[in-house]
């Protein structure tokens, strides 16, 4: 199944897991396939913050990746399905694995704890109109001391009349936080418009 063929799926099934040992066969060409798709679906946001944007494909290839690396076998299949699933867009939103990448330890723990709540501060601006994010409620995304967690799910969830400007052509798209600690905003690349538009119904 190739990016284009999964488009519009809005579920991952159980029929479109590949057996282990027919995954290992192709996995070089799918992650290569994958890294081409992502790099129309990320945005760096300020120094250390990168929207990845998901759908049925990054998640199919999620869960075959954690397959082959935790070789869980059939029992890990209905986890993993329902873990992955509630990332892939249902045809009127956005969803994005939102990442703090920071790669000295020290610096990262000091960062996190300044941005606390910072998974209800993101934000998409569709030409002047602005689409809150959405937290997944099913995580702890900041702690209780106030350190927000590396990696956050959000999902921005878009009026027809949003999807409408979203859609055309040249539509200014800026994306980022509104946070204390954190206001930075970055314009989506004409390319990643264009290629998250497809998200949509």
């Amino acid at each position: 199944m190739n990016a284009s063929q999964s488009a519009k799926r809005r579920q991952l099934t159980r029929a479109d897991i590949l057996p282990l040992d027919e995954y290992v066969k192709v996995r070089r060409e799918r992650r290569r396939e994958m890294t081409e798709l992502k790099k129309q679906r990320r945005v760096e946001v300020g120094p250390v913050a990168t929207f990845y944007f998901e759908n049925f494909a990054t998640m199919w290839q999620q869960v075959q990746e954690m397959l082959y690396i935790e070789k869980g076998g059939e029992a890990q299949i209905a986890d993993e399905l329902a873990a992955y699933n509630p990332l892939i867009p249902q045809g009127s939103e956005l969803v994005a694995t939102v990442m703090f990448e920071i790669d000295d330890p020290r610096r990262r723990a000091t960062t996190l704890a300044r941005l606390g709540g910072i998974e209800n501060c993101a934000f998409i601006d569709v030409a002047g109109d602005k689409v809150r994010g959405e937290p997944d409620p099913t995580r702890e995304n900041t702690d209780p001391d106030g350190k927000a967690s590396a990696v956050q799910f959000i999902r921005f969830p878009f009026s027809p009349q949003q999807i409408a400007a979203f859609k055309k052509p040249g539509t200014q798209i800026v994306i980022g936080f509104d946070h204390p600690n954190y206001s930075h905003m970055a314009v989506m690349p004409e390319p990643v418009r264009a290629a998250l538009a497809q998200d949509f119904d």
